[in-house]
Order: structure tokens, then C-alpha cells, then sequence
């Protein structure tokens, strides 16, 4: 997550399956952005420029 982020982004995940039917399924690494705020979910993300170089990100832990 970044701390300088407004809105409704809480925060980016960072995903390299996809499970069907029970069964993990390997993609191309992909992020999706959290946007529940607006009651959209979870929406696919790419980074801007800005954002890849910012210094305010924040990596959490579960």
C-alpha cells in the first residue's frame, strides 16, 4: 500500500495463480488494487511511473 494514496486504493496484491475448480492454476504474475471503497472489489492495476518510483510504499504482512 502506498501512504500518499487517497480514496478509495487501500491496497495492491500481487498474484501468480488463479484457482478453478479446486485446481491452482499458474498465470503471468498480475496485480489487482483493492477498491472496495467505491464497491467495485478488486480491479486489475499497473503501476504508473510515479508509482513505481515512489518512496511511500508500504509492504504488508498477513
Amino acid at each position: 500500500m502506498r501512504t500518499g494514496w487517497g480514496g478509495a486504493e487501500n491496497y495492491v496484491q500481487l498474484f501468480d495463480s488463479i484457482e478453478q475448480n479446486g485446481v491452482a492454476l499458474p498465470v503471468t504474475p498480475y496485480f489487482l488494487i483493492n477498491v472496495s471503497g467505491e464497491g467495485e472489489g478488486f480491479s486489475m492495476w499497473s503501476p504508473t511511473p510515479c508509482d513505481v518510483l515512489a518512496t511511500d510504499w508500504v509492504e504488508v504482512h498477513d
